[in-house]
Formats: C-alpha cells, structure tokens, sequence
C-alpha cells in the first residue's frame, strides 16, 4: 500500500528554502546571537567583527525569506528572529553533533 503524503509539496518546497538561507555559518551564528537579545545591525556587525555592509546582506535575505523581522525604535532597526522554532531546530542540530561525537571517542 503506497503511503500518504501528508505534507503538501509548497510546504516542502518552503521549509527547504529557509533551510537552504540557514545553511551557511554567519546565518546560523546570527540566528544565535539574535535568539538572545534584538540587536542593530551595527551592533551584530561589532560582535560578529564583520562589516556592517556584509551582515546587512545576510540580515536582509533572511528577513526576505521569513527567518527575521525588524523593529524600528527612533532612528535605529532591530533585528530579531521571527520563529522561535529556529532556535529550536539549531539546538536539535547541535545535540544530534554532540552525540555523534561522544559516540566516536
């Protein structure tokens, strides 16, 4: 007996695209930086010791996609993670690597 998609394809194709924006190590530090506290990006780009035009990119393609939102306050725009369960999918990543390691020793 075949089984039943239950996911719907456009929810499949979705999910692998910020998937996709979420696969490259600056993305997944800053996810990680802004699940603590909203920061501007002048701010991200101190702690990140980047240029402040270099995370501008990856901050805007991520609001693009849906993994970021921002809040204007006076003059500056903070940044913050849209979905808590990003957070939530990077710790099971990190947890299943944690594993995966002690097995090896």
């Amino acid at each position: 007996m075949a089984q039943r998609n239950n996911i719907p394809e456009k929810v499949l194709e979705d999910t692998a695209a910020c998937l996709k924006i979420l696969a490259h190590p600056l993305r997944l530090r800053i996810v990680e930086i802004l699940e603590q506290e909203d920061l501007t990006v002048g701010t991200l780009a101190e702690r990140l010791g980047l240029p402040q035009a270099a995370v501008s990119q990856h901050l805007n393609l991520m609001k693009a996609r849906g993994l970021l939102t921002s809040v204007r306050q006076g003059r500056s725009v903070h940044y913050k993670v849209f979905h808590p369960q990003c957070g939530q999918i990077l710790n099971c990543i990190r947890s299943n690597l944690r594993k995966k390691r002690t097995r090896k020793r």
